[in-house]
């Protein structure tokens, strides 16, 4: 019993009562009945006939009372409860002088340290059927019990679900399976279950359901839908208990899941002649979902393709994450400037499933204590003290596209443990404080990436990545514990895949649930923690590779930090054995940064604690390989580092942003097939010179601009043609990715077209440059280049001499579904990264694969997307990568530092005024001319220009243009997410699919 009242027996004998009596309580006592007989089970318990009488004559009802905590006392080991029962009944027995005086400390011992429990009070009679201790359910048919299901925090395993559903009478499984929910199929059950949402979940009528309304409905049974389709994955993965992977991302960029959903499980024309029905367009209703606002750039998106694949392809695989409050943020342009504002997009989200049941305590702060244990051979370390969060999981259904499996993606969300109120507190008129421990706590998971500029803000980034990886290893462990397997076998069950340096804390945390909660030594621990975990690295640049100073990971996490340094300590030694002497070695490799400040390398300790580290692209793997991780490879092996390019999935970058072109190309192909295997576009080429398949694909790409267009127009109020060549750069803005040489550059481009004559300027190409991206709060220089941007197109969109030859747009707030529309339009797409900078990129291949051309460095998988589609069908210009440090070194140790002449005129008119106060963007230009130009715009700058001068004349043949695009969609089959997952299950994870019956 969860409440126990352990008192002692002896309880029993303090009283005797007359035969008749006891002879009428026996019959009450359920535990005390042998099946059909009426026999008492436990005769030593009933010695207290011979000793209750005398009290039984002067206090009958004290006597029943005492009987009744005899009662409770015997239930202690393990019988049920007496019915109608109300525990505690101490403090009565107290009050009453009931329990002997040398009783009496027990009892108040056990009131103050046992909460109150409430059995409910309900009567049952004996039956002559089924013994009354194994009905703790409803009553089955006569002589037949089961067990009653009641969901724990940790569920069952695969073996206590098979003996539960052995257990269960056909009867009952009969009634289950007819009343079962059922999918809808068709356009009338679909509009079955919208009206049925609308009329009950909603409230509302057929009198008063707008769109919003609307969505919710067909939402919530396209939800409904999901989930049948996810128990049924759970279970069946539970049921095989085969090996998973949990992917690890402190971003996933989902997108709007609506429409996602309607083609993965092939139901769009069902739901679009449906709600059409009822007096609804399908894509107004898309319209009204708001993105999950769950990431920021090109990591978090690359994680949701990842879950789209997994799903697609069968394996069996969870995503773990953070739910953010307040997303990153809302991007607002207020005169010019990048403004945040708080993404309230948890306000009509129908896609998650808070589990209330699930939530693990987070510690932080506190203290060490370490003991020997009695056998004095081993010393353990006990965590204490500090603070605690709670971390409660939501869920999140994935859809697999034309397969039933259906995955999921849980999200932690932060709340105090000690409860969001404290009512003593508010009563005696605290009532801010009355609310801090929760407003505390719910920081940790309110905002994607917190401004880390003060120490606070570091802290609380710390915090942030702390809770999520704790609770994500707390549910992984626990599910594996359900599966009765040995340890050793863990590493077998489980694959856990890093993206990112910010997870790295999982691989310290495994490593203290092993040696401090489990038991195991150290070596046994760490052989497990190294086997299960895989590292993603995305970056070249060593000033973005995580470092965390060792004092504020002390003052947060310090069990964490003495296992830091013990791996630390294990790591240089064998490194040490391996090449004696070499203390510079020493130093470079170790977890642990010397310096004024101390710092922990997080890259470091996740290359030492996973068995594989992959790079996203094959130029970033080699130079991962060669530059910042070299010395790892001398280390371990070249057989540790692999490459996985990155990918995309078709279902939504194709079908779902760009259905027409989706569909014109099934046409070609036979079928959707390619969908699930991208080199079907390769059907694609036998079509490049037929008349009226290139007249149908520029009539798509022409509807797609007016589309975009007429957006353009509503939310800008900027004018745009749709025939103007659409020149695009839509991702996050940082300075390695040069959203400020595009800008200069269309600043050139607009002082030569000043400097022309009416009739030149007539002769030019059109051109639309859009620009779109979030510089993260705490990043000035990003901050700049914005309002640069937006001051430009401020003074070009009014230049009436310019007129149609040059526009410039910044569209706020960039996210998934403004990608949708803006990458089906794009003419041309900007990659313009420093050579050597970008590991990969994904939005390149987007804006290929939806038939437009690259212009960019040879850089990330630009390099790979021009051995497949061809070097004339890509605009590649600048240095490469292996001259960018020699260009730097002349930068800072040359004697002159020459700035190309066409950007100098460019900084000029800056400077004149021409777009504002100069003062607003002397820091961009000092970057370049004063500080080094560390991103090489100057050195990269002329080739730039030349370029984009060849675009314009290859634009102009569009006859020309159309045969590039239509070649270039068909030879990007290599670039499928679907791809990339079967090369980290056969690589990296060593998985295998597991197919769930439809």
């Amino acid at each position: 019993m969860a409440t126990s009242l352990a008192l002692n027996v002896t309880l029993c004998f303090t009283a005797t009562f007359p035969t008749e009596k006891l002879d009428e309580l026996e019959q009450n006592c359920a535990w005390s009945l042998d099946s059909g007989t009426g026999s008492c089970t436990e005769p030593r318990y009933c010695r207290a006939r011979k000793r209750i009488a005398a009290l039984m004559a002067k206090r009958v009802g004290e006597a029943e009372t005492l009987f009744q905590l005899c009662l409770v006392s015997q239930h202690s080991s393990g019988a049920p409860p007496p019915t109608g029962l109300i525990i505690p009944q101490l403090p009565l027995a107290i009050d009453r002088g009931i329990l002997p005086h040398d009783l009496r400390p027990v009892a108040q011992d056990k009131m103050a340290t046992d909460k109150p429990q409430r059995i409910p009070m309900r009567e049952r009679r004996p039956s002559s059927g089924a013994p009354l201790v194994d009905i703790t359910g409803s009553v089955s048919p006569a002589g037949v019990s089961r067990p009653k299901h009641k969901r724990t925090l940790t569920g069952f395993g695969a073996q206590e679900i098979k003996s539960v559903e052995a257990s269960i009478p056909e009867g009952q499984r009969a009634a289950w399976s007819k009343h079962q929910a059922k999918p809808f199929q068709d356009k009338e059950e679909f509009e079955n279950e919208v009206v049925r949402h609308i009329e009950t979940t909603l409230a509302r009528s057929m009198f008063n359901c707008n769109e919003s309304a609307a969505y919710s409905a067909a939402g919530l049974a396209f939800r409904d839908r999901l989930i049948m389709e996810w128990n049924k994955t759970q279970q069946r993965q539970t049921f095989e208990d085969k090996k998973r992977v949990y992917y690890l991302s402190l971003e996933f960029l989902m997108g709007r899941t609506l429409d996602n959903a309607m083609l993965n499980l092939n139901l769009k024309d069902v739901a679009k002649q449906g709600l059409s029905e009822l007096g609804f367009n399908v894509e107004d209703i898309i319209g009204e979902e708001r993105d999950a606002a769950l990431g920021n750039g090109g990591l978090g998106r690359l994680a949701a393709c990842f879950l789209d694949s997994l799903a697609s392809l069968n394996y069996p695989a969870w995503g773990y994450g953070l739910r953010y409050r307040y997303g990153i943020f809302k991007q607002e342009i207020v005169d010019g400037y990048q403004v945040e504002v708080p993404d309230y997009w948890l306000d009509q989200n129908l896609w998650e499933f808070p589990r209330h049941d699930v939530t693990v305590d987070i510690q932080f702060y506190g203290h060490v204590e370490k003991s020997q244990e009695s056998s004095g051979s081993k010393t353990s370390a006990n965590w204490v003290g500090g603070e605690t969060v709670t971390a409660i999981a939501y869920d999140m259904p994935i859809p697999g596209y034309a397969t039933p499996t259906t995955n999921n993606l849980r999200l932690w969300s932060s709340k105090a443990a000690s409860g969001e109120f404290d009512f003593q507190k508010f009563n005696s008129g605290e009532y801010e404080s009355s609310v801090a421990d929760q407003q505390r706590a719910e920081t940790i998971s309110a905002v994607l990436y917190p401004n880390d500029n003060l120490e606070r803000g570091k802290e609380l980034r710390l915090k942030q990545q702390y809770f999520w990886v704790a609770a994500s290893l707390y549910d992984i462990v626990r599910r594996f514990k359900k599966s009765k397997r040995a340890w050793r076998e863990f590493p077998e069950q489980v694959a856990i895949q890093l993206n990112d340096t910010h997870p790295t804390l999982a691989v310290v945390e495994l490593q203290r649930i092993l040696i401090d909660l489990e038991g195991l030594d150290w070596d046994d621990a760490w052989n497990i923690v190294q086997s299960t975990f895989g590292y993603t690295n995305h970056t070249v640049l060593p000033e973005a590779l995580e470092k965390w100073p060792v004092g504020l990971i002390q003052h947060l996490l310090p069990r964490h930090l003495q296992i830091i340094y013990d791996i630390n300590l294990f790591f240089l030694q064998s490194v040490e054995r391996q090449f004696p002497g070499d203390r510079d070695l020493l130093s470079r490799v170790s977890i642990i940064e010397e310096g004024q400040t101390k710092m922990v390398r997080m890259a470091h300790l996740a290359i030492i604690g996973s068995h594989k580290v992959n790079g996203v692209a094959e130029l970033h793997s080699d130079l991962i390989k060669t530059t910042i991780f070299r010395d790892f490879v001398e280390i371990f092996g070249p057989d540790k580092f692999t490459n996985v390019t990155n990918g995309i999935t078709p279902r939504r970058w194709l079908h779902q942003a760009n259905p027409k072109l989706s569909e014109l190309i099934s046409t070609k192909c036979g079928s959707y097939d390619f969908l699930k295997d991208l080199t079907g576009l390769n059907e694609l080429e036998k079509w490049v010179k037929d008349e009226e398949f290139r007249k149908e694909w520029a009539a798509i790409k022409r509807s797609n601009k007016a589309r975009l267009a007429d957006y353009i127009k509503r939310t800008t109020g900027v004018t745009v043609s749709p025939d103007a060549l659409f020149d695009v750069q839509v991702k996050r803005i940082h300075e390695y990715k040069r959203q400020q040489m595009n800008i200069f550059g269309v600043i050139h481009r607009y002082l030569a077209l000043k400097a022309m004559t009416p009739e030149e300027r007539e002769k030019q190409l059109p051109r639309v440059s859009i620009f779109g991206g979030k510089a993260a709060p705490g990043y000035w220089m990003a901050k700049q280049i914005i309002h640069l941007i937006n001051s430009v197109g401020a003074v070009v969109n009014k230049d009436e001499d310019i007129g149609d030859k040059l526009k410039v747009v910044f569209l706020e707030d960039y996210n998934v579904s403004k990608a949708e529309m803006i990458i089906p339009a794009n003419d041309l797409s900007e990659h313009i990264s420093t050579a050597g900078t970008e590991a990969s990129g994904t939005s390149n291949m987007k804006f290929v694969l939806n038939g437009g051309l690259i212009i960019g460095t040879c850089d990330g998988a630009n390099i790979e997307i021009t051995r497949e589609i061809g070097e004339n069908n890509i605009f590649l210009f600048g240095n490469l990568a292996e001259d960018v440090e020699d260009l730097r070194h002349a930068h800072t140790y040359g004697k002159t530092h020459a700035i190309d002449p066409e950007l100098l005129k460019v900084f000029d008119a800056i400077q004149a005024g021409k777009f504002g106060e100069p003062q607003n963007f002397g820091s961009l230009i000092a970057a370049i001319k004063d500080h080094g130009d560390y991103y090489l715009v100057s050195d990269d700058f002329s080739s730039y220009l030349d370029t984009h001068k060849l675009v314009d004349e290859s634009y102009r043949d569009q006859e020309g243009w159309i045969t590039k695009c239509i070649t270039s969609v068909a030879r990007m089959g290599f670039f499928t997410s679907d791809r990339c997952i079967n090369e980290y299950a056969e690589e990296i994870w060593n998985i295998e699919p597991l197919k769930v019956g439809a």
